[in-house]
């Protein structure tokens, strides 16, 4: 039977780890999970939507295309995104087919899995280089998240992208504010005005010389034959350089951190590296940095986990719990690098708006973990876990710093 009882009186999308596990999601989700997995939470506008906690349930509703992705609907849960409101050239992972299908098919070839495999031998010699640059600053705490986790991903990013290295801080910077949860409206407004204009004048200087990279096979393919604009092609360049440095960056900070906590861990990866395909899989389950969203819009009327859904209501998809929900994944807050079923997470989502990237971040997480693992067997956070800035007033969690030495 149908439960269309609506609770009163939510409370806001949890967001804190519990304490001292900085590790694991919000407590909060596990007793939703049990009590009330679909259920109401209140927005910062004052406006409320669905939240889904279960991971069967999350699967349902990114698989079902009823979801919408569109932000522009009436009832989409924009309030507390970190996105914010604007939807001018606002990219098609906040589209729906038959459009998402059109502006996604175009890029897709450049993430498939023979083509970021092939750009595993450049990512490795990245990574050599800045641990190079690490061994040379040996006796004094290096910030990971500066010297390695966050360069890693901007440089791979940059040069497929075609964008400037040299222009990371300026990227880094606006990354920053437009993902961050304690910034005025203005703030990131400013932000994504800055950024805006900086793709305008990047991507109008590469329509009169296009390079051998992402953009300029965009523009050469796709804009001069028409099939998109100039704005179209802008809006490919924020999206990519947004997600495809921020997250890996986090990931590998959450997991470098993790695997010097857990030494034995770090022990069975150093002497079997065969295993870190696998670990990186649990990893990204474990940490599931995502923290406020997937989010959709019903379109039409949908029961989901026994709940009434109706028409133009917005549901929020905690990925975090999807992947800790313990009827899919036994003792699920325990790290386990041979667990037999990690790839079964939803750390990339689910579904037709599932990572575009994913592949590339796989291989950047495999190479850098396991060459910090041979290169600094000694490594160990250079602070106590408490005094290390976690990203709890982030979009995406992670470390804001990760002071190490060895």
């Amino acid at each position: 039977m149908i439960d269309t009882t609506v609770p009163a009186a939510p409370a806001p999308l949890p967001v804190e780890p519990p304490s001292g596990c900085p590790f694991h999601p919000p407590a909060e989700f596990g007793t939703l999970r049990t009590e009330e997995p679909i259920s109401k939470i209140s927005l910062p506008d004052g406006s409320w939507a669905w939240l889904a906690t279960r991971y069967a349930d999350i699967r349902a509703i990114l698989g079902d295309t009823r979801f919408s992705s569109d932000t522009t609907l009436h009832g989409y849960p924009l309030s507390g995104m970190t996105g914010g409101a604007n939807t001018k050239n606002r990219g098609f992972i906040r589209m729906d087919p038959p459009e998402h299908t059109r502006l996604r098919r175009m890029v897709t070839r450049e993430f498939m899995v023979k083509r970021v495999e092939a750009l595993r031998p450049e990512i490795q010699r990245l990574t050599d280089e800045l641990c190079d640059a690490m061994e040379r600053r040996a006796g004094e705490p290096v910030d990971l998240v500066e010297a390695l986790a966050l360069p890693v991903p901007s440089l791979v990013i940059s040069l497929l992208l075609g964008v400037p290295y040299d222009d990371h801080d300026i990227f880094q910077r606006l990354t920053g504010t437009l993902l961050s949860r304690t910034v005025t409206d203005e703030e990131r407004e400013a932000a994504r005005t800055e950024l805006r204009d900086y793709l305008d004048a990047l991507v109008t200087a590469k329509e009169q010389e296009p390079g051998d990279d992402i953009l300029g096979r965009l523009i050469v393919e796709q804009q001069r034959t028409g099939e998109i604009s100039h704005d179209d092609v802008a809006a490919f360049a924020a999206l990519l350089l947004i997600a495809g440095h921020e997250t890996t960056a986090n990931m590998i900070g959450l997991s470098a951190l993790t695997l010097m906590q857990d030494p034995d861990a770090a022990e069975r990866l150093r002497q079997d590296p065969a295993l870190i395909r696998g670990a990186v899989e649990e990893l990204l389950r474990y940490h599931s940095i995502i923290r406020n969203g997937p989010r959709r819009v019903a379109t039409t009327d949908i029961e989901v986990g026994g709940q009434l859904i109706r028409a133009g209501e917005g549901v929020v998809a905690a990925v975090p719990s999807a992947n800790h929900d313990d009827r899919v994944f036994d003792d699920p807050d325990r790290l386990d690098l041979a667990r037999p079923n990690a790839q079964h997470h939803v750390a990339f989502g689910y579904g037709i708006h599932q990572c575009l990237g994913q592949a590339l971040a796989r291989v950047e997480l495999q190479v850098v973990i396991a060459t910090l693992l041979r290169r600094f067997p000694a490594m160990r956070p250079a602070v106590p876990v408490e005094e290390i800035p976690f990203r709890t007033d982030m979009a995406i969690y992670g470390c804001h710093s990760l002071p190490v030495t060895w």
